[in-house]
């Protein structure tokens, strides 16, 4: 009889045992699997923000100012350069609203377009604008919607080279523009382009 209490009492002292260890198994693991997945999460993070900046950082808001040898500056625009224009478009964040200086003013036709750029990745409908000068060859004609052409200008990452198809047309006149963002950040120099209609007197 006390045999087999010892017996019973060994037992139930190897059963405890195995379940506290298997408790502090379990607490031992919830650390690294934590951490584990805070890393994964960070990772995730860091991934759409580094889509973000991609996103962000495919446009050349800014430019070098060369223009295309062909293109003939405006004789008398509504904004002369040097002149200062409220901006009434919105083509980047904290475009819309800005006070710009002009810079260049050109008569031209610009274009909406639709291309994929030579980069992969999903189309970019209704670009605007890319003037009839900064295609492949475009000729004399003006272009008319559903035309194709190919883009000969780099204001996106993935632009030069494309085929794009007219969405629509403006005959207009153009302009370069330096500004600074509504929403703060570094000024924008020599952004091409703004059409007169987009522009607005102080």
């Amino acid at each position: 009889m006390i045999k087999k209490k010892f017996m019973m009492g060994t037992m139930s002292l190897l059963a405890a045992f195995t379940l506290a260890a298997c408790n502090s198994n379990d607490e031992g693991m919830n650390p690294a699997e934590n951490d584990e997945q805070m890393e994964m999460d960070s990772s995730e993070d860091m991934n759409m923000d580094s889509d973000e900046d991609m996103d962000m950082g495919g446009m050349n808001h800014s430019s070098s100012g060369e223009v295309p040898e062909d293109l003939a500056e405006a004789e008398n625009p509504t904004y002369e350069v040097g002149s200062q224009a409220i901006i009434e478009t919105d083509h980047m964040e904290g475009m819309k609203g800005a006070e710009a200086t002009i810079v260049g003013a050109y008569d031209t036709t610009a274009y909406a377009l639709t291309y994929t750029p030579t980069t992969g990745g999903e189309p970019v409908e209704n670009h605007k604008w890319v003037i009839h000068e900064e295609l492949e060859n475009p000729g004399d004609l003006t272009l008319k919607p559903g035309d194709e052409a190919t883009i000969a200008a780099d204001h996106m990452e993935g632009m030069d080279g494309a085929t794009a198809t007219i969405d629509s047309i403006e005959d207009t006149t153009v302009y370069m523009v330096d500004f600074t963002p509504t929403t703060g950040g570094e000024p924008v120099t020599n952004h091409k382009w703004v059409t007169e209609s987009e522009l607005s007197g102080k």
